[in-house]
């Protein structure tokens, strides 16, 4: 543990304006007692402040086929976990990703690790996605199934039984496929009516074809 800079931010109670959830203070003159300052009330009070040491973990970083490799501080005794997700400041964008894989050593992976045995962690833009949607057309002809990509919010729901319409297609979600990192859902394919994902979650997506109008070229 260290003690902060004056001007850095940190989160802490105000007794004047927010005594039991922390509010941003700013650190006004730092030492064993802290002279701080809310930012929400204005209130000068002194609190002893005390820094986690940090270390820098190694982050790759994948969206869409791609990934960059970027340094993230965390917290010294800290553990991360597969399915933890946290912001990451890359050069292209501030972006929010999920865990889905923590190298501690030439070859080998862990489900957790505290920070200080992480190598290297491994993880997926959620914000933002790609997911894989499967459309049956309405006559039943397996052989003129297709897929599509569609991009969405992390957090944009898929329901079993509802109409989804995406450009110039609209289907009815059938069946979902949960991926293997994504938080505990009640089973790893979901098919009955009000079954829901979100899309961060989603491996692939089934849906029946709902358009009106058969295709044609005039």
């Amino acid at each position: 543990m260290s003690l902060p800079d004056a001007g850095e931010r940190v989160p802490l109670s105000c007794p004047t304006c927010s005594p039991d959830e922390p509010t941003v203070h700013e650190v006004l003159k730092p030492g064993g007692h802290s002279t701080v300052r809310c930012t929400e009330c204005g209130h000068v009070h002194k609190e002893n402040v005390e820094i986690p040491d940090e270390i820098e973990m190694n982050v790759v970083v994948s969206q869409d086929g791609d990934s960059v490799s970027t340094g993230v501080p965390a917290p010294v005794g800290a553990t991360v976990e597969v399915g933890d997700e946290f912001i990451v400041d890359t050069p292209e964008a501030i972006q929010l990703v999920r865990i889905t894989g923590i190298e501690v050593g030439p070859e080998q992976r862990a489900d957790e690790a505290a920070v200080g045995d992480v190598k290297t962690v491994w993880t997926r833009v959620v914000d933002n996605v790609a997911v894989n949607v499967t459309i049956h057309p309405k006559d039943g002809k397996r052989e003129d199934t297709r897929s599509v990509t569609v991009n969405v919010p992390g957090d944009y729901e898929f329901v079993v039984g509802e109409t989804e319409s995406f450009g110039d297609e609209e289907v009815e979600i059938e069946g979902l496929v949960v991926r293997s990192d994504a938080p505990e859902y009640r089973h790893g394919k979901l098919d009955h009516p009000g079954d829901m994902v979100y899309a961060k979650d989603a491996k692939r997506v089934y849906a029946r074809d709902q358009s009106s109008a058969a295709w044609s070229a005039w």
